[in-house]
C-alpha cells in the first residue's frame, strides 16, 4: 500500500486538543483527500477516535471533533493508490498493546510489507487492513520489550522505508521520524502546548511557532513538563524526498530547513538559464508565460523574471476540486482536470504561450491542458518542466506505483513526450539544475534518476 499523507500531533496542557488537530489537518488537506481521522486522548474517557472519507470538513464535522475531549491528539488525512479503498484503512490505526491503548498515524510507506505480513501471520497475528501502519503496531505490541520506547526502537530494526508516526500511547504522546528522513516532520510550540506536523503550515493553522525539523531517528515525547527528545535510531544517508519540494508540500511550508516557494521560484529561474536565448533557437521569444496552477505558480514566477517574458495568469483554477495527480485512478484525474481548470481566451489568444508546470508524472494531466490552451486560441503552446523526467517509481510513498504508467517510460525520448502531450515545445529542468534549486544539498530523487537511499 502506498500513501503519502499528512499527519499531526497536539498537545495543550489543560486545553483540548482535538478541535486543534482538526484545523491542522484542514491546513494538511493538499496531502490527501480520500480520507481524514482524529483520535484524542482523555484522563478519564481514554481514546476516542473519528475518521471519515472524504475532505476533512465534510468527513470530520467540526460538531463531532468537538466531542473528543482530551488534551492530547493525533491526526491523519490520506490518499490511496488503489481505485477501491477500505474503511478500515483510514487512520489513525488503533490496537491494544502490552504498553496500553495505541492510536498510530503514518506518513510513509514500507518496502517489506509482504515479508512483514507473513512473519506476523505466522506468529498469529490477525491483520484487519492492508495498512503498513498495522503492521508497525503489531511489530510494537509482539516486541516483548518491557516498555513502549524500546517496543518502538525494536520495531523500527524490521522495518524497511519511508516512516515519520505521530503516536499517543497509554496517554503519552511522541512524534518519530525515520533514520533518513524521508518525509518531513517539524516540531512547533504554542504558549499552552506543542504540535508536531507534517508541514509547517499546520503549524501556522494554529498559531504554533515553528522551532525545527524532527531529526531522523529522532523520538520527540510531549508532555506536562515540555518535550524530551530521545535519538532512538542513528540517522543513516540522507533520504529527504525532493518532490515534497517540488510538488507535494504547500509553497508557504518550510520544508526540510527551506522555503517550498523560494526553491519553486529558483528552479524557473535555472530552467530559464537552461533555455537560454529563446529568440536564437525559436526565431522570436514567446509573448506571455502562463503558470499551471497551482504549483506551477512559484516556477513560472522565476521563469519569468529571469527570461523577461511577461507573466499572465491565463488559467483559472476551481479550488473546490482535488489535486488530480492524488486522485486513486486515471479516470479520475481526467475528469477532474476538465472540471478544476480553464483558461481565459483572452488572455492567450494568438499569442506563444509558454506553460510552466512543476513537473509532468503520467502526461496525461499535460496533454489535456495543452489542449484547453490551444483550443482557447494560442498561437503556439510550449511546455516548460520545472523538474527533471520522472522515470521510476517511488517505493518510499508517492503515488508512482507502476514503472509502465510513466509518460518517460512509454516513449523513447523527450521529444515522444512533446508529441504525446501536443506542445510545440518541451523543456525540462536538468538533475544538476534541480540541485542548484535546492541548495546542492543530500536528497532522494529516486524518482529520476533511479538512485534510491534505501
Amino acid at each position: 500500500m502506498h500513501e503519502e499523507c499528512g499527519i499531526v500531533a497536539v498537545y495543550r496542557g489543560e486545553g483540548q486538543a482535538s478541535n486543534f488537530a482538526h484545523r491542522s489537518l484542514l491546513a494538511l488537506q493538499h496531502r490527501g483527500e480520500e480520507a481524514a481521522g482524529i483520535t484524542s486522548w482523555d484522563c478519564s474517557k481514554g481514546i476516542q477516535h473519528l475518521r471519515g472519507r472524504g475532505l476533512v470538513a465534510d468527513c470530520l464535522p467540526i460538531y463531532r471533533v468537538l466531542k473528543l475531549a482530551g488534551s492530547r491528539a493525533i491526526g491523519h488525512v490520506r490518499y490511496s493508490t488503489v481505485a477501491i479503498d477500505q474503511t478500515e484503512n483510514i487512520q489513525p490505526f488503533i490496537a491494544s498493546t502490552p504498553y496500553g491503548k495505541l492510536a498510530i498515524a503514518h506518513n510513509g510507506n514500507l518496502k517489506n510489507t509482504e515479508e512483514l505480513r507473513k512473519e506476523l501471520e505466522s506468529q498469529g497475528s490477525l491483520l484487519s487492513t492492508t495498512m503498513d501502519t498495522e503492521l508497525i503496531a503489531h511489530l510494537i505490541a509482539k516486541s516483548g520489550k518491557p516498555n513502549f520506547v524500546d517496543a518502538l526502537k525494536a520495531a523500527t530494526k524490521k522495518l524497511v522505508g519511508a516512516y515519520s508516526l505521530t503516536i499517543i500511547c497509554d496517554g503519552r504522546l511522541y512524534g518519530f521520524r525515520d533514520g533518513h528522513g524521508v518525509r518531513p516532520l517539524v516540531l512547533g510550540e504554542r504558549e499552552d502546548g506543542w504540535v508536531i506536523a507534517s508541514e509547517t503550515c499546520a503549524l501556522k493553522a494554529i498559531n504554533a511557532e515553528y522551532v525545527r525539523e524532527v531529526k531522523p531517528g529522532e523520538l520527540i515525547n510531549i508532555g506536562a513538563k515540555g518535550i524530551k527528545s530521545k535519538q532512538l535510531i542513528e540517522p543513516k544517508k540522507s533520504g529527504r524526498c525532493v518532490f515534497e519540494l517540488v510538488y507535494f508540500s504547500r509553497p508557504d511550508s518550510t520544508t526540510f530547513s527551506m522555503s517550498v516557494h523560494k526553491a519553486r521560484r529558483k528552479s524557473g529561474r535555472i530552467l530559464a538559464q537552461e533555455d537560454g536565448d529563446l529568440s536564437v533557437d525559436m526565431g522570436q521569444l514567446p509573448d506571455i508565460v502562463v503558470p499551471v496552477v497551482d504549483s506551477g505558480v512559484p516556477a513560472a514566477i522565476g521563469y519569468s523574471r529571469e527570461s523577461g517574458i511577461p507573466f499572465e495568469m491565463a488559467i483559472v483554477r476551481s479550488h473546490y476540486i482535488g489535486r488530480t495527480f492524488i486522485l486513486p485512478d486515471q479516470s479520475s484525474r481526467a475528469h477532474s482536470v476538465n472540471l478544476k481548470l480553464s483558461v481565459i481566451p483572452e488572455v492567450v489568444k494568438d499569442k506563444k504561450v509558454v506553460l510552466v508546470d512543476d513537473s509532468i508524472v503520467r502526461g496525461n494531466t499535460s496533454k489535456l491542458i495543452v489542449k484547453m490552451v490551444r483550443d482557447a486560441g494560442a498561437k503556439e503552446v510550449w511546455m516548460r518542466v520545472a523538474s527533471p523526467p520522472i522515470g521510476w517509481p517511488c517505493y518510499l510513498g508517492i503515488d508512482t506505483p507502476s514503472y509502465s504508467e510513466l509518460i518517460k517510460n512509454k516513449t523513447d525520448s523527450v521529444e515522444g513526450i512533446r508529441k504525446f502531450i501536443g506542445a510545440d515545445s518541451l523543456r525540462y529542468l536538468s538533475i544538476n539544475g534541480l540541485k542548484t534549486a535546492v541548495g546542492n544539498e543530500e536528497f532522494c530523487m529516486g524518482c529520476m534518476n533511479g538512485k534510491y537511499p534505501i
